[in-house]
């Protein structure tokens, strides 16, 4: 059985935002990133983005800070604390998700305290668009050397930096070709208008997660409610 869901709304230092402001979620992928993959995707240079995967796979807060159990209560957990900035650009990349499903593990035992929520999530997230992602978010690894996200398209293929790093490089593979870096796009420190990562944005990634436990705890799928639009690209 999976965690219960947080039922309060969101508020102030949450790390969530609202329609109406605050926080936001996932604000790295104003980063050169995903903005450097944005411009591919929107470019054509993949074709038509048909598939993506998300990882997390790393060991927890709990190993180098044994007293952080606050990242196993409601509201924590690994889909919650860095799940957003993987989320967030997912939905820059191929837009809103229409629908979810996901399974949840529980714990395993020998875990020094018992955890309030889930700490391995694995979801298929199905874009409005007609693509598919397998997000993978899991707090119980050692380590993992997973791409931390792919997008793959009908011409070819990105690799993108972790997203919670807001930076690092975009590589392109072309049908037939080899792995190439791609020249950095977009950014935090040259974008002329505000509003990249509206509270639009950050209600649909809750309701996105919020969903995914729903999902995992009745094992079907289910529609991610409201009407979201993709949103803008950063302009340089």
């Amino acid at each position: 059985m999976t965690a219960n869901a947080p039922d309060a709304r969101p508020g102030p230092g949450s790390g969530f935002a609202a329609p109406w402001g605050g926080p936001a979620v996932g604000g790295t992928v104003l980063g050169t990133g995903v903005g450097t993959a944005r411009r591919a995707v929107d470019d054509g240079l993949i074709g038509v983005p048909v598939a993506a995967s998300a990882f997390i796979t790393a060991p927890g807060p709990e190993r180098p800070y044994p007293a952080s159990a606050l990242y196993d209560r409601p509201g924590g957990g690994p889909l919650f604390d860095t799940g957003p900035h993987h989320i967030s650009a997912l939905v820059h990349l191929l837009g809103p998700v229409g629908r979810v499903t996901a399974t949840a593990p529980r714990p395993r035992a020998r875990e020094r305290f018992e955890a309030e929520v889930d700490t391995q999530v694995t979801g298929l997230l199905e874009h409005t668009g007609g693509a598919l992602t397998t997000l993978v978010m899991n707090s119980g690894a050692h380590q993992g050397r997973q791409p931390r996200i792919e997008v793959h398209g009908t011409e070819g293929s990105l690799s993108l930096p972790d997203p919670g790093g807001s930076d690092g490089p975009v590589e392109l593979h072309r049908a037939g070709g080899a792995w190439e870096p791609l020249l950095v796009s977009g950014g935090p420190d040259n974008c002329r208008s505000a509003g990249r990562a509206p509270g639009e944005l950050a209600r649909h990634v809750l309701d996105v997660m919020l969903t995914l436990l729903d999902a995992a705890r009745d094992g079907v799928w289910l529609p991610v409610r409201g009407d979201h639009a993709r949103p803008e690209a950063v302009r340089t």
